[in-house]
């Protein structure tokens, strides 16, 4: 008989390897559920390891380690001429890369579930055919099959042969010139890193600023430092079409902005205009699994329209976010081993970071978002520019905002822009995880100096405003 007639069957299959489906794999298998992994990426480690953070972050901070040494002069160090090595830069990032991916090949394959090597669609609701004609059946299933990069459908822009996120992680130079398309975490990251290893570097943001879900004051801090080290940024723009020079390298985006028509030229032009769901092929439908723009539908406990078929990471979250990948497939798994005792995602902690110099961190409610949906809250702010420990570090740029109810003071967000905000609003991610007021955090003793004491500042004001007892 054919393999496909004789079906594997499993208490729960989890379709996609990266950081969402492990972290659902390895939970549901903690429950003492059969489990498979249906992965068939021609490489394991999904976005996070192979392609998002962590090559990112390991490219960045040969960037950051560049910057400070070319400012060794301000504190006092005489240097010779600061240079680099980018083959070494990006040998560095492809080792730390392998140790990562090997560790997760590893977890994969440790025997707590069954890993198989293939893609697969839905053929019924219980049933998946495997690229290698196998079939699986299960009682329950999560997909976690992540996200693609998209061009968008700009004339020209293909023909161009313009780069993605994927392939500026790997190329062999800094090019000479690049145009970035976008002005989320992903373009802003790559402009400053090219821009520090010596490209000219312009910015092109539809919106009228970059990191359009942040509030304004955050942005323009942002901006005005990108703009200091020679990008050049244009915001509030339309993409009308690319054209590439016959017999030349040159490539030249053509937009509007403020009711005139630019050119900009450039050897590369990386697209960072976002992601989509890598849902196509599925076969969802087979499944009644419903979706929207390619992401599954998903509810707070991320079970989709079908109850045995639950969700995670960037095929069905409106935030394309690991941590909060891993948070989903762990709740899903959980939900499908413990029916009974139900969990669902709460995303009133939510945590976003841009790897820029300086950092963005965000943690809760933005003043933006918070007038969208129509909830009163009081803010208060405080410079780097007036913080002894920043001033030390020669990092001045930005500062930090605290949000928080007027009627007893519960911190309902923070903003960091400056110097290491990916660490500082973890400090505002406890607070709130424990509904802590701004008096309780103002109360609450620091060590000086310290850049986390400065978070003391916007705590003490608003306590005067809107009390919250320590």
């Amino acid at each position: 008989m054919k393999a496909s007639e004789h079906p594997l069957n499993f208490d729960v299959v989890v379709v996609g390897g990266g950081s969402g489906g492990y972290a659902a794999a390895r939970t549901a298998a903690a429950a003492r559920l059969k489990v498979a992994v249906v992965d068939g990426a021609g490489e394991l480690g999904g976005l996070c390891i192979l392609r998002g953070c962590m090559p990112t972050k390991a490219l960045l901070q040969s960037s950051d380690v560049l910057h400070l040494a070319g400012r060794a002069a301000e504190f006092g160090i005489r240097t010779g001429r600061v240079g680099f090595d980018f083959k070494r830069v990006m040998a560095r990032k492809a080792e730390l890369i392998r140790e990562f991916s090997d560790y997760r090949r590893g977890q994969l394959a440790d025997g707590r579930f069954e890993l198989l090597r293939a893609t697969a669609r839905f053929v019924d609701p219980h049933t998946l055919e495997l690229s290698d004609g196998r079939r699986v059946t299960a009682g329950s299933f999560v997909i976690a099959t992540g996200s693609r990069v998209v061009l968008p459908p700009v004339p020209g822009l293909a023909e161009a042969m313009a780069i993605t996120s994927d392939e500026a992680l790997e190329l062999k130079r800094p090019p000479k010139s690049l145009v970035v398309l976008g002005g989320g975490a992903v373009a802003l990251e790559f402009a400053q890193f090219y821009a520090r290893f010596g490209s000219r570097v312009t910015l092109i943001q539809r919106s009228g600023q970059v990191l359009k879900d942040c509030d304004a004051d955050a942005a323009k801090a942002l901006q005005a430092a990108l703009v200091r080290e020679g990008i050049r940024l244009f915001t509030g723009t339309r993409l009308t079409e690319v054209r590439t020079r016959s017999g030349a390298r040159t490539k030249e985006v053509r937009f509007e902005h403020e009711g005139t028509n630019r050119r900009v030229g450039a050897e590369e032009i990386l697209v960072a205009l976002g992601r989509v769901p890598n849902t196509d092929g599925l076969g969802l439908d087979c499944a009644g699994v419903k979706t929207e723009g390619g992401r599954v539908v998903t509810d707070g406990a991320m079970r989709s329209s079908a109850p045995h078929i639950f969700a995670a990471g960037d095929c069905t979250s409106p935030h394309e976010i690991v941590h909060l990948a891993v948070a989903q497939g762990e709740i899903a798994a959980h939900n499908i081993a413990f029916p009974h005792r139900p969990r669902a995602m709460d995303y009133r902690l939510l945590i976003q970071v841009v790897f820029t110099e300086p950092q963005v961190a965000v943690a809760g409610l933005t003043e933006k978002g918070a007038k969208e949906r129509g909830i009163d809250v009081r803010a208060a702010s405080y410079l780097f520019a007036d913080h002894g420990k920043s001033l030390i570090l020669g990092a001045t740029d930005g500062f930090v905002k605290l949000l928080a109810d007027p009627r007893g003071g519960e911190i309902l967000g923070g903003c960091c822009v400056g110097p290491q905000a990916g660490e500082l609003i973890h400090e505002i991610v406890a607070a709130m995880a424990k509904q802590m007021t701004v008096a309780e955090l103002a109360a609450m003793p620091h060590y000086h100096p310290t850049l986390a004491e400065i978070w003391t500042y916007p705590a003490e004001e608003l306590a005067e405003v809107v009390g919250g007892s320590p």
